[in-house]
């Protein structure tokens, strides 16, 4: 008789039980399995393992491993498989099933980028209905579907996840609800009506009025949070401060008792450096007030002397070769808050200037560290400024430029006069007067190429589509085009998080560049018969002279009622210009900074005289007031979201990353003078 460890097979062998158990085991691993987590849970496994159990199982869990699957390749970043698996569904479905189908094509669709599908497909599905997992996703699909665009069903998605998630997602869904909140203007909070119980959401509109009321004052704002979390203890954010609030309960201002100015002051760049320190003496000493009647801003027969406009922080000043004239009529009316430092003079703070191009960073922060400064401003130029972000020091630090990638650091703020900044601000301005296919006339080369980024990028980030791009040459060279006149054509400039298509180049003879013919996916507007196609407006980055050309260009390129809008940065705007340039410029509107606005016409007529009207150097004079109210507000500016700086050369104030943005005024050409222009 066998043994009870062995087994005897027809052929009368012995096989060991262990062997057959073996056996067994290998045979019951290949069957298919019944998912262990069901459809509505989280997909937490592999999208292999799903795909490979739905090849092995029959009809009764097949669907569910697919539809697991179909997750697991989303959160894999594998967008095409995905619907390529949930078309692979069977059309018999169970209730439970059919439920998770509908919520995952929405969430296929939404990473498909077809964002107005998505919100369709959500509307068809009742939340109630869904398990807790399945309205944390739901919610998140509606959300990921508004693009970031501010509304109260935005609002109520945020508030409706918030209870089902935990840690850092919880977190992360408090800032998310406040950020969208801060992005709100007064009129569409006005226009806001919640319902009787949805108290949650009145909590976040009236922390949303406690900062509007006292972001301004550190310790109106500590006082008004905490009254705030009293009047509100259940919700969320009274539990949970978002992050950029949280700071402000333990804000404590920053000295600036002494401080180290880092600026260029040998070599090449001293001029910049020198513009930047007297206008930082200046307001330190004390500015003069804007007098009770307007002038406006000095202009001079005499051409100004000739400085690189892209060799300093302000790419945007102009080259000073503006054609000359006779002085400007124009009285355009000042913005009801003048332009003076908001910082009360102090002649006797300890400021030492630190020459950044004698010795290296680092040396000069460890000098000034020594002496015992408390805050640096500067240094000036890019290459020192990319330098910076890889230099330890325990300082805070206000920039006064910024580098190619923004990089949060806790003690350093960037400010800058960049036209990237100003086209920006030209996006937000001409988005404000209801433009849709603005034509982006830049500087070939990659100067234009960054300015017409940033344009594109705050376009679509207000909610715009296409933005086009037409690369200008040098004044030579549009002299030379002038018979042959302007298209209004242009190539679309991709987003940031969009690879850009190769750019077909010109052909360069005689020195004369030709550009390159448009391709066929380039859009193209009609010329002579009046604007047929989208573009209703025209952004320029041109200097005076170069503007002279393109203006009467354009004009000439369409014909009746329905020209384009024209708008210029202030790179086009010097001394000099006469009677006859501000009637051929009509209708063109054109930023610049407040103090060569009007705002101040009496520091204004000063610093045109110190620096003879070359507007770029008094731009930097501007720049270096500035620099003073930012420094003696640095604590504010790094800690509390949306204060703000009104400077001579902008309203100022910082992002996330403590990027100092400036919105400019604008004025307008209208019948030989200049007008400010209300948007």
């Amino acid at each position: 008789m066998p043994s009870s460890t062995t087994f005897r097979t027809r052929t009368g062998r012995l096989i060991p039980a262990v062997i057959v158990a073996m056996l067994l085991a290998s045979c019951s691993s290949q069957a298919p399995q019944t998912p262990t987590e069901t459809v509505q849970a989280k997909a937490t496994g592999s999208s292999d393992y799903y795909l490979q159990q739905a090849q092995q199982s029959g009809d009764d869990t097949k669907a569910d491993w697919q539809l697991l699957a179909v997750r697991a390749l989303l959160r894999e970043g594998k967008v095409p498989q995905a619907a390529s698996q949930l078309a692979q569904l069977p059309q018999k479905l169970s209730a439970a099933q059919t439920q998770e189908q509908q919520l995952v094509s929405a969430e296929v669709q939404v990473a498909q980028q077809n964002y107005p599908v998505a919100a369709t497909t959500l509307s068809t599905i009742d939340p109630s209905t869904l398990t807790d997992a399945q309205k944390a996703r739901f919610y998140q699909a509606q959300i990921d579907a508004s693009q970031g665009r501010t509304s109260l069903g935005l609002l109520r998605a945020y508030i409706a996840q918030e209870p089902l998630l935990q840690g850092k997602p919880h977190q992360d869904n408090i800032d998310a609800t406040w950020s969208a909140l801060t992005q709100m203007t007064p009129q569409d909070v006005s226009g806001i009506t919640i319902n009787a119980n949805e108290n949650t959401l009145q909590g976040w509109l009236d922390l949303l009025s406690v900062w509007q009321s006292n972001k301004q004052d550190p310790d109106l704002l500590k006082a008004g949070i905490k009254d705030w979390q009293r009047r509100y203890p259940v919700n969320p954010a009274a539990k949970t401060l978002p992050t950029q609030l949280s700071g402000v309960l333990s804000f404590q201002p920053s000295s600036t008792e002494k401080i180290a100015l880092f600026l260029p002051m040998s070599g090449a760049a001293q001029v910049y450096g020198n513009a930047i320190q007297q206008g930082f003496n200046a307001a330190m000493n004390g500015l003069p007030g804007p007098s009770a009647q307007q002038q406006p801003p000095i202009a001079s027969n005499a051409t100004a002397p000739q400085t690189d406009p892209n060799a300093a922080v302000s790419p945007s000043a102009v080259e000073t070769t503006a054609a000359q004239g006779t002085p400007t009529e124009a009285q355009p009316a000042a913005p009801a808050t003048p332009a003076v430092s908001a910082t009360p003079a102090n002649p006797h703070a300890q400021v030492k200037v630190y020459d950044t191009s004698a010795q290296p960073l680092a040396a000069l922060l460890t000098q000034a560290q020594q002496d015992g400064a408390t805050i640096v401003v500067g240094p000036l130029l890019k290459d020192k400024v990319t330098e910076l972000g890889s230099t330890q020091t325990p300082l805070n630090v206000l920039a006064l430029n910024q580098p190619e990638t923004e990089k949060n650091s806790p003690n350093i703020c960037y400010f800058a006069l960049s036209p990237e900044d100003e086209a920006q601000d030209a996006a937000r301005h001409m988005w404000a007067q209801h433009r849709q296919m603005p034509l982006l006339l830049v500087p070939r080369g990659s100067f234009g190429d960054r300015i017409a980024q940033a344009f594109a990028d705050e376009w679509q980030k207000q909610g715009g589509q296409t933005v086009l791009k037409q690369g200008l040459g040098s004044y030579s060279e549009l002299k030379s085009t002038i018979r042959s006149g302007i298209r209004l054509t242009g190539t679309p400039v991709a987003s940031s998080t969009q690879a850009a298509a190769p750019a077909q180049q010109g052909v360069t003879i005689g020195g004369i560049t030709i550009p390159a013919p448009p391709s066929d996916d380039q859009i193209t507007q009609a010329t002579s018969g009046g604007v047929s196609g989208n573009v209703d407006s025209v952004y320029i980055v041109a200097t005076q002279d170069e503007l002279t050309l393109i203006k009467p260009m354009i004009d000439l390129a369409v014909s009746g009622r329905n020209k384009p809008a024209v708008y210029a940065s202030s790179r086009s705007y010097q001394a000099g210009a006469g009677p006859d340039y501000r009637l051929e410029m009509e209708g063109v509107q054109f930023s610049d900074i407040p103090l060569l606005a009007g705002n101040n016409p009496q520091l204004m007529q000063q610093a045109a005289s110190q620096f003879k009207n070359d507007y770029s150097l008094v731009r930097l004079y501007a720049m270096g007031i500035d620099a003073w109210d930012l420094a003696n507000h640095f604590s504010q500016i790094r800690q509390i979201p949306g204060f703000q700086v009104s400077g001579t050369t902008g309203q100022l104030s910082a992002n996330e990353n403590c990027v100092i943005h400036r919105k400019l005024p604008w004025l307008q050409y209208r019948q030989g003078s200049l007008v400010p222009v209300s948007s």
